[in-house]
């Protein structure tokens, strides 16, 4: 990192070899329960804080992108590190590389994310039971009824970088 800036949180894989930190909260942490989360992570679901690029700052190593299928048919980038190969986060074609998708259990402190809602509940394995007065949603959500304010303003202002760069 060429100069300190401020972290909201620190994170990276397994053996070190790759560091990072959150400059910043992020828009929202999903806690997905589609097929695709499961069959990736291997586990009942995905916990993804997302957040725009630029407030995931690289302080060591390097991830290795790797393009794996996705449901939508257009498929995702995985930054994952190369010598322990543990997913750090992904980028998805609908935001292109704008914004990640940052695995929540890569944090050094993944207590301090919970989720902001449960997605794709439809196909939740049955003994995952969400908390009572937990937000879900059975497929995806509108953003204009489950972001805050400060994230639909924040992800305005990533579009409008976007288009003006022509991306």
């Amino acid at each position: 990192m060429s100069e300190a800036q401020p972290s909201f949180a620190a994170g990276g894989c397994t053996c070190r070899a790759v560091r990072f930190s959150l400059t910043s909260r992020p828009l929202i942490v999903h806690c997905c329960h589609c097929r695709w989360c499961q069959r990736e992570s291997g586990a009942s679901f995905a916990l993804n804080a997302v957040i725009e690029a630029d407030r995931v700052v690289l302080v060591q190593g390097s991830p290795e992108l790797v393009m794996t299928p996705s449901n939508s048919g257009k498929g995702q980038k995985i930054a994952r590190c190369p010598a322990c190969r543990v997913a750090l986060w992904s980028t998805y074609a609908g935001a292109g590389d704008a914004l990640r998708f940052v695995r929540v259990g890569t944090l050094d402190d993944p207590d301090c994310l919970q989720p902001d809602i449960h997605i794709y509940t439809e196909s939740k394995q049955p003994w995952v039971v969400i908390p009572a007065g937990a937000r879900a949603a059975s497929q995806y959500y509108r953003r204009s009824e489950v972001w805050s304010a400060e994230s639909l303003a924040r992800r305005e202002r990533l579009l409008g970088l976007i288009k003006e760069s022509g991306s």
